[in-house]
């Protein structure tokens, strides 16, 4: 299929790009690059370098025929929607309306949509089903969910199979491709990057949760199983309109618990500071993946800790600096 993958030079959609292209997709890619990086780009890969703000560009990129579009682009701080809110909207609804406008005007046959477990704010029951109520604690939860209510109203009225995957913490690495943001909010590239350069320190926010240990619980999946899931629902005969998975390991893991892991990855103790919570975290988040698994064929292969960890922690190792060296 050719394949046209929104936010392709950013952390999840440049390792799904190759994984595409491995599968012998066509995949071309669309950034902006306001949080992506060009060299996480495969090589001799088309770019349209642009916003998803600007409809015409967004046709002028759909123009040639294609017949699926992957849908990364986004902003993603949970803490700076909650501080920002109306660039989330603009952005990241704004600019998937453009984008399922485009798409349907196009002919698309079919939208795969990275979603997010933020959907479900608290939920009442771990794991989480497809099936949970969608309550958003926090303005990014809340785009992402206009996001899914403008796709299947879309699909059902242009007769595309859609798909909708919700899954929360991504982790891990390739040789080659791996986490670099700015800031950088997510725990562990944080904490290696606490070791590579110690005078960062390392922050654990809130250790007052009503978990085991008080800090917050996550489900954390390898990028490689992400782009895996992307690919299969690529593929998978899926009926028209807008098909909800959630992608988990179905056992999470705590703050204190990454710690752990790391100390035995890196051979380095960790002795964090303790700052208050952080606006719209939940304590809990852990996604079930039994529709994944039996209509999708997907299983999640490369996300228990020590292989997140280490894969993490040998493409820091390499990139001290992140994408610039």
């Amino acid at each position: 299929m050719k394949v046209l993958v929104t936010g392709g030079a950013g952390y999840i959609g440049s390792v799904t790009a190759r994984a595409l292209l491995a599968r012998g997709h066509d995949v071309e890619v669309l950034d902006d690059f306001s949080t992506g990086h060009r060299e996480a780009l495969p090589p001799g890969i088309r770019l349209h370098e642009g916003s998803l703000l600007d409809a015409g560009f967004v046709d002028r990129a759909l123009a040639a025929p294609c017949d699926a579009v992957l849908h990364f682009a986004a902003f993603s701080l949970v803490a700076e929607s909650v501080a920002r809110p109306l660039p989330y909207y603009r952005n990241n609804v704004g600019g998937s309306v453009n984008l399922l406008d485009a798409a349907a005007r196009a002919g698309i046959r079919r939208f795969v949509f990275s979603s997010t477990a933020a959907v479900y704010g608290e939920p009442d029951e771990m794991p989480i089903t497809e099936h949970a109520p969608t309550r958003p604690v926090n303005p990014y939860g809340h785009t992402k969910l206009a996001i899914e209510w403008a796709l299947a109203d879309t699909a059902a009225a242009a007769g595309f199979p859609a798909v909708a995957l919700r899954y929360f913490n991504a982790c891990g690495a390739t040789a080659d491709l791996g986490e670099d943001h700015d800031p950088e909010t997510h725990l562990i590239p944080r904490l290696l990057r606490s070791v590579l350069d110690p005078g960062l320190g390392f922050a654990v926010y809130g250790d007052d949760y009503p978990t085991p240990d008080g800090t917050c619980i996550r489900d954390y999946i390898h990028v490689t199983d992400l782009a895996e899931a992307h690919a299969l629902a690529l593929e998978a005969d899926v009926r028209p309109g807008l098909s909800v998975y959630n992608l988990g390991s179905e056992t999470g893991a705590s703050v204190r618990e990454i710690l752990k892991a790391a100390e035995a990855v890196t051979g380095c103790a960790f002795d964090p500071r303790i700052e208050p919570r952080r606006p719209g975290d939940p304590a809990r988040l852990v996604a079930g993946n039994a529709r994944a698994r039996r209509e999708l064929g997907w299983r999640p292969r490369s996300s228990d800790l020590p292989t997140i960890l280490a894969d993490a922690w040998n493409w820091h190792r390499a990139h001290p600096r992140g994408y610039q060296g």
